[in-house]
């Protein structure tokens, strides 16, 4: 039982995997083209490029927090990573219904769902 305990399921490192290559692409894109991710921001306004590289820096720490956590195949790592992202996502589906952006509310809310789920799904390997 111990030993079922400890070994997480190649599909849990799979998607971790995936989020961490995510996170990483979303990563780069902010940093070398932020307009292709929102269209709807002014770039020439003062401060909105330190938005992004904070965004960006953002990510890129989540996606390498997910990759060295899925590597090391760490329990605890990857429950804190899906809990950042729980928050992250509640956090989107909150701005996709102030704006009133379907396409922003239905994936906050899939993304929600993974995360969530995976969060459920690590509880039985602590």
């Amino acid at each position: 039982m111990s030993e079922l305990k400890r070994t997480l399921p190649k599909w849990i490192l799979l998607v971790s995997g995936l989020f961490a290559l995510l996170e990483l692409l979303v990563s780069v894109s902010l940093f070398v083209a932020p307009e292709a991710v929102m269209e709807s921001v002014d770039y020439t306004a003062k401060g909105v490029d330190e938005l992004f590289h904070m965004w960006a820096t953002r990510q890129l720490a989540l996606g390498v927090i997910l990759a060295f956590a899925t590597w090391k195949k760490s329990v605890p790592m990857l429950s804190l990573s899906y809990l950042f992202l729980l928050i992250v996502f509640l956090g989107d589906l909150y701005l996709g219904i102030t704006k009133q952006e379907l396409p922003m509310i239905a994936s906050s809310l899939v993304m929600t769902g993974v995360a969530g789920g995976l969060l459920y799904a690590l509880k039985k390997y602590n």
